[in-house]
């Protein structure tokens, strides 16, 4: 063990006990550590910004806050890989989790296994949300303004010879898309691959989970993705916090 640093480590959870500071005798006898050495200890950590000096006490500074919201988004990964798997595994088809973010499509997560693999991104799945099912949900959430506007910056373009084959068959269909109902596409991005996706209401952020099955396993597609849906309830307060992963 390293003393100086497990000494420092005490300052910090005695002056953590102190939400509106504390001096500098009153943390080291907390610590129980010699003034001298604490004083030594607290310059350090004031240098580092994990304290801050004010008015002759010393606050928690922003590096413990950053610290602590690294910590907050690694459990908040964790939670969302865990929420992905149990659907995974319930229902036997990769499940993937995406959000629309800064005029982005973005993929945060996938959960699948080597006997259901996830659909291989060979195209930009940023620049192609026009032919897999996973962009067509999120882009069928945005306002019309927000839809263009990606549309703009990543044009329709066929992906394989089922994808949607221009910007107005592909609005005309983002349209007709009903409120929290599932969207499929069948061989649209991936030859050989059906998916569909689901809406998730999470505030003023588009998301959506989706799943994918081989082409041959075509009629488990709709089940699947329906048992996902009754599911989602569950889901909500699992994958809401995600957003902003």
């Amino acid at each position: 063990m390293i003393g100086s640093v497990q000494r420092a480590l005490r300052l910090l959870e005695a002056a953590a006990s102190h939400p509106d500071g504390a001096p500098a005798k009153q943390l080291a006898r907390e610590a129980g550590i010699p003034l001298p050495t604490a004083y030594h200890l607290l310059r350090t950590l004031t240098h580092e910004n994990y304290l801050r000096r004010e008015k002759g006490v010393f606050v928690m500074g922003d590096g413990v806050e950053l610290l602590a919201l690294g910590g907050s988004m690694q459990n908040r990964r964790t939670r969302l890989e865990e929420t992905l798997a149990h659907w995974r595994d319930a229902i036997g088809v990769p499940v993937y989790f995406a959000v629309y973010r800064e005029g982005e499509i973005e993929l945060v997560a996938v959960s699948d296994t080597p006997y259901a693999p996830a659909v291989t991104e060979w195209a930009d799945f940023r620049e192609t949300g026009h032919a897999h099912a996973v962009g067509q949900c999120l882009l069928s959430q945005l306002g019309e303004a927000a839809r263009r506007d990606h549309l703009d910056r990543h044009p329709v373009r066929p992906v394989t010879p089922y994808s949607v084959r221009d910007r107005r068959a592909l609005l005309e269909r983002l349209a007709a898309v009903e409120r929290m109902q599932p969207v499929v596409e069948r061989q649209e991005y991936a030859l050989g691959t059906v998916c569909a996706a689901i809406p998730i209401t999470a505030g003023s952020t588009a998301a959506a989970m989706a799943i994918s099955l081989p082409l041959h396993q075509e009629e488990r597609l709709l089940p699947a993705i329906e048992q996902l849906r009754k599911g989602i309830g569950g889901l909500l307060s699992s994958l809401a916090f995600s957003i902003s992963i």
